[in-house]
């Protein structure tokens, strides 16, 4: 079960890159007896501010760079994949948790009743945006909860191009750390009771937590690599322990 839909529904793709701020990484899967198991790996580092993830402007500062630091981590997969899974840094958008006490039972009544509750924060118009949605944890009152994620259109085209110029179709993008979570899911392997996934990358962390398969509490902050506080007094800690 995915926690969220792509931005663009496809089949499954070929292969997976991912990009972020210092590296582009691509992989390709495959099956070993019941299990699926990475067959190719490749990694590629970008210099310093060719990537920059962020939800408002460009993310893109040296295009060349990626664009050619993607062509090579392909390269070195074996096989040339011509469609893939586009996983983009959860800073380039934001996450969120809407509840709704009457859900919508058409699907487009409720697209439209999700942009209009983002309306009132969205630091753009969510007509430029482009937002997905996935049902959450049900209320014990009967309400239900949806996590969405919202990115510029801008952006998500930005991280597409880059994947055409190398030559490949973004057929799906997921965020990182969806992706993390999305893998544990198919694992099969899900706790009974909640629990709690923590994504450090190099420029931020992502914190989930899960109760079965639906996140119940989100956040991402820049990294705290400087950070001297203890746990008690950290305002991160301090969120996680009020949600």
């Amino acid at each position: 079960m995915s926690v969220l839909t792509s931005w663009l529904a496809s089949p499954p793709p070929d292969a997976a890159v991912e990009l972020a701020t210092d590296s582009v990484t691509a992989a390709t899967l495959g099956s070993r007896g019941s299990e699926t198991a990475v067959e190719a790996f490749a990694y590629e580092t970008l210099p310093a501010g060719a990537l920059t993830p962020t939800l408002m402007g460009s993310n893109v500062g040296n295009r060349d760079a990626v664009v050619s630091a993607l062509k090579n981590a392909v390269a070195r997969l074996g096989s040339k994949p011509k469609r893939v899974a586009l996983v983009v840094p959860d800073t380039a958008t934001r996450v969120s948790l809407v509840r709704f006490d009457q859900v919508p039972t058409k699907s487009d009544d409720l697209d439209q009743l999700i942009r209009w509750h983002l309306k009132k924060s969205a630091p753009f118009p969510v007509e430029d945006a482009c937002i997905t949605h996935a049902p959450a944890a049900v209320s014990p009152d009967g309400g239900r909860e949806f996590l969405v994620a919202l990115a510029r259109r801008e952006t998500v085209r930005e991280y597409e191009g880059i994947c055409e110029e190398a030559g490949l179709q973004a057929g799906l993008v997921d965020l990182s750390t969806f992706s993390v979570i999305n893998g544990f899911l198919a694992s099969g392997r899900i706790p009974s009771g909640d629990w709690l996934v923590v994504h450090m990358k190099s420029d931020y962390t992502s914190i989930a937590i899960m109760r079965g398969n639906d996140v119940i509490f989100f956040r991402t902050r820049p990294s705290f690599k400087t950070c001297d506080c203890t746990a008690q007094t950290c305002a991160w800690a301090s969120q996680l322990a009020v949600a």
